[in-house]
């Protein structure tokens, strides 16, 4: 009964400090670092396609958030296409260390890389990265930062062990005052977690933050710069923008809905 009842209090408990949580300033963030934000998101050699989704997803205010800097080493997690190692390479590229822990048979992304050189050539490493099995992100106290973007509900997907291993990893390998930033589309709040990550690809974000303190975080942040009012929260998100999955007929409801509702999340290691 005792640990049924304190399973119960803790996302309450993380809801009630969600509103103190969000109204904290986001970190600070120099004219010089904006500026280089920016160039970045404006490069040439970012397609159309993916310039079209920074309506969405905002980048050079969710990087803003999460505090970055262009002389850390930052590890990006799962990084997918690279939509998000488009913008962190050559913002890294002068001072800092872009780490990207990949799948070991992520053939398109390793080919994007080597197309590139002069934007992705100086990418400090490629780590195979492939939770539960791999989740070893270098050594402990290493990184100033640890980002992951729509990924989490993927490693829920596996297991909630899986999840949690993610988690412990990426506290393990940040220095003391370094950052996790998670993006993750958001399921409605108190969700059964695992059915909502199964079935919509969505997470609540309760479930996140209370993840997060167990891990050892404290919370440092929660922004609604990712966020969509419009979005329902009860579609599977890959039936939204830009994958369109369902039937010809719901197109146009789901592009006037957009891309999915997001949490932005923001944690330290004490």
């Amino acid at each position: 009964m005792f640990r049924r009842t304190c399973k119960l209090l803790v996302p309450l408990l993380v809801t009630l400090l969600l509103p103190t949580i969000a109204g904290a300033a986001p970190a600070a963030t120099s004219d010089s670092t904006t500026a280089a934000l920016r160039q970045a998101v404006n490069g040439r050699w970012r397609s159309p396609a993916n310039q079209a989704r920074d309506r969405y997803r905002h980048p050079v205010e969710t990087l803003q958030f999460f505090g970055i800097k262009p002389d850390m080493t930052v590890i990006e997690l799962s990084p997918g296409g690279g939509w998000y190692t488009e913008i962190l390479a050559p913002f890294l590229y002068a001072h800092g260390h872009l780490i990207e822990a990949a799948a070991p048979k992520a053939a398109k992304f390793t080919a994007k890389l080597k197309a590139d050189p002069a934007v992705y050539g100086h990418i400090a490493n490629v780590i195979p990265f492939a939770p539960p099995d791999q989740v070893n992100l270098g050594a402990d106290n290493s990184a100033d930062m640890v980002l992951t973007f729509r990924n989490t509900h993927d490693w829920l997907n596996h297991s909630p062990a899986t999840l949690d291993a993610v988690f412990q990893a990426a506290f393990k390998v940040l220095k003391p005052g370094g950052v996790f930033g998670i993006t993750e589309h958001r399921a409605k709040p108190f969700a059964e977690a695992v059915d909502s990550s199964k079935a919509l690809h969505r997470l609540p974000e309760d479930y996140l933050i209370a993840l997060a303190l167990k891990t050892g975080f404290r919370v440092a942040g929660v922004s609604e710069i990712n966020a969509n009012p419009n979005d329902p929260e009860d579609i599977n998100v890959h039936r939204l923008p830009p994958d369109l999955a369902g039937p010809d007929s719901e197109h146009a409801k789901m592009k006037a809905i957009g891309e999915s509702d997001r949490m932005t999340l923001r944690f330290v290691k004490p």
